[in-house]
């Protein structure tokens, strides 16, 4: 398999996972979410990662997640599964649930926690990828995993058999572009492309798509990535422009998030534009202060969000 082998690009949500106040997971309210990206035409859709809260859920609830996403989406949007985990096997037994569910593909960080080094990054991925079957996606996440995949080991990653798709989360932006530039022929290739640079970046280098937390952008990076699709530069700029507005007025570069967590930041804006945001689970807390809130729901006033306007 390479790049070849699946279509994946564009604009992709990375789900958040809705729990009810008292910790359950809501089933309905998760069908929801995902019949809400179906309808705001996203390209791709990403369950149980970092804004999934996996760490949060008991494997079974993980596999559910699954389920419903393949259940709501299969056939129309790509579905890819999270299966991070602390060990390989972990992994494994995550990505073989998501093959025999007719998922699209499965995702994982290297272990939390564990420090890995670029040879046991290698060995690692070599082991999962190579055990189940699927169209897989590396996810480089440093803030999460405190590990930063660098570009050596990313050109070595990229090579194995079931490798497609490389979704970089580095704070290290110089490092990003290397990074992408020595991989994005061989796999579908995620970053920061929805800015002036990163557009030139992926016409003139290369680079397929974005994946983001929560999907709150889709209505400036769905079109965003259609207009550059069909060559209207002046409509990308516009869009893209709308897009990085609102990701600084939200999110820091490092990914942290302006008034909360950033999952417990993504509910209640999901929340307060109507959507199904739901609660975080513990070890998250909820944002419940007035003053943040507020502020939260200004800056989505501020990009017409909450009005449902963003022609």
């Amino acid at each position: 398999m390479d790049r070849t082998s699946v279509s994946w690009r564009g604009y992709w949500p990375a789900a958040p996972t809705p729990f009810t106040a008292d910790g359950a997971l809501d089933e309905q309210a998760m069908r929801n979410v995902l019949q809400l990206y179906a309808e705001q035409g996203v390209h791709g859709v990403l369950v149980n990662g970092t804004t999934g809260e996996w760490f949060a859920q008991h494997p079974a609830e993980r596999r559910r997640v699954a389920e419903l996403a393949v259940e709501v989406l299969g056939g129309s949007t790509p579905v890819v599964v999270g299966c991070t985990a602390y060990t390989p096997a972990e992994v494994i037994e995550f990505a073989e649930h998501a093959r025999s569910i007719g998922a699209d593909g499965a995702l994982a960080t290297p272990p939390p926690y564990a420090h890995l080094t670029p040879e046991e990054i290698f060995g690692f991925y070599e082991a999962v990828t190579g055990a189940v079957a699927l169209p897989w996606m590396i996810y480089n996440w440093p803030r999460g995993v405190s590990v930063d995949i660098d570009t050596a080991t990313a050109d070595r990653l990229v090579d194995l058999p079931n490798v497609v798709a490389y979704k970089d989360s580095t704070g290290d932006e110089l490092m990003a572009m290397a990074t992408a530039e020595v991989v994005a022929g061989r796999v579908r290739t995620f970053g920061r492309f929805i800015h002036r640079r990163g557009m030139a970046f992926m016409l003139g280098v290369g680079g397929d798509g974005n994946i983001d937390g929560g999907g709150i952008g889709a209505p400036f990076a769905v079109p965003y990535y259609e207009a550059v699709w069909r060559g209207d530069r002046e409509a990308a700029l516009r869009w893209s422009g709308r897009y990085g507005a609102m990701v600084a007025a939200l999110v820091n570069p490092d990914y942290s998030a302006k008034f909360a967590h950033p999952t417990a930041q993504l509910k209640a804006a999901m929340n307060l534009l109507g959507q199904p945001g739901g609660a975080v689970r513990p070890p998250l807390l909820d944002l419940t202060d007035p003053a943040r809130l507020d502020a939260l729901a200004a800056a989505l006033d501020s990009f017409e969000l909450r009005s449902g306007s963003t022609t």
